[in-house]
């Protein structure tokens, strides 16, 4: 028995994804160990935030204390 494929002459809508203004769009790659991948992973699932939103928000803080200590301008 043979299964038959029926094919449509007309032509297939493309479907475009909507831009998203405020989405991020720079990727930032970075090296860690086997036991910071295994706290990240920890933290992730305790918050129920995904990785970026960790580090983005370690990174924030990380930011405000030097400004706090006057190490950047």
């Amino acid at each position: 028995m043979s299964i038959h494929k029926k094919y449509s002459r007309e032509p297939k809508k493309i479907k475009t994804r909507k831009k998203d203004e405020h989405a991020l769009t720079n990727v930032v790659s970075l090296r860690i160990s086997d036991q910071e991948k295994r706290l990240l992973e920890r933290v992730t699932k305790s918050t129920s935030r995904n990785v970026s939103e960790v580090v983005r928000e370690a990174l924030d803080l990380w930011m405000a204390r030097r400004r706090k200590l006057c190490l950047d301008a």
